[in-house]
């Protein structure tokens, strides 16, 4: 990833906060069968080595899971929050005019080599965590004990577990950080006034970087 000195974050615990707060990441390798991506939802274990540990799975019949037993070196990208900054934004815009639209977002990259495994009982706690995850808000939480067993126990052969120790980290927070005190301002009040969700969650992000 492209990372201006400006943009970099290194701060593990920001990008462990970063990991952990994306729902879906987007698994990339290239291998035997080319370039290929997919978006999974994933565990994260953070003291599970330097930089943590990622676990997932895989449909059996996806041949991305191969590629990963193959020992092919996979990216896993978390996108955060994004929006669109319009030069309108800018005070500099009504002094020059020398300002072009551009985009504020965060990111995390993450790579490393997985271990696949195929154990039922160890694929099992991958999934019932996952679900415990994203079931947790719910009124009525659904477990795997709502669906019959045997059902169940078809659906877990039909996956593929893998465990991913993160061996580096990249991350990228582009919050207008190489602007003027003065365009920063402006693009953090524009955004705080918006009504779009995206324009608000990015204002809340810069006015953290504010000293």
């Amino acid at each position: 990833m492209y990372v201006p000195r400006a943009f970099a974050e290194e701060d593990l615990p920001t990008l462990h906060k970063l990991i952990g707060e994306t729902r879906l990441a987007t698994l990339v390798t290239y291998g035997e069968q080319g370039l290929q991506a997919n978006h999974l939802p994933l565990l994260f274990a953070p003291d599970q080595g330097p930089f943590g540990t990622l676990y997932g799975h895989l449909a059996r019949a996806n041949g991305q899971w191969q590629e990963l037993a193959g020992g092919a070196e996979a990216l896993v990208i978390f996108p955060g929050a994004d929006t669109y900054i319009s030069p309108s934004l800018y005070p500099s815009k009504a002094e020059h005019g020398k300002v072009v639209p551009t985009w504020n977002y965060v990111s995390v990259h993450a790579y490393g080599s997985a271990e696949v495994f195929h154990e039922p009982q160890r694929i099992r706690e991958v999934v019932s965590a996952l679900t415990r995850q994203h079931e947790a808000g719910r009124a009525s939480p659904w477990t795997f004990e709502d669906a019959p067993a045997e059902f169940m126990d078809s659906m877990l052969r039909a996956i593929v577990g893998f465990a991913l120790p993160i061996q580096r980290l990249e991350g990228k927070r582009k919050l207008s950080q190489n602007r003027t005190a003065a365009d920063i301002d402006g693009v953090l009040n524009g955004l705080a006034a918006s009504a779009d969700p995206h324009d608000q969650h990015i204002s809340n992000l810069m006015r953290e970087e504010q000293p």
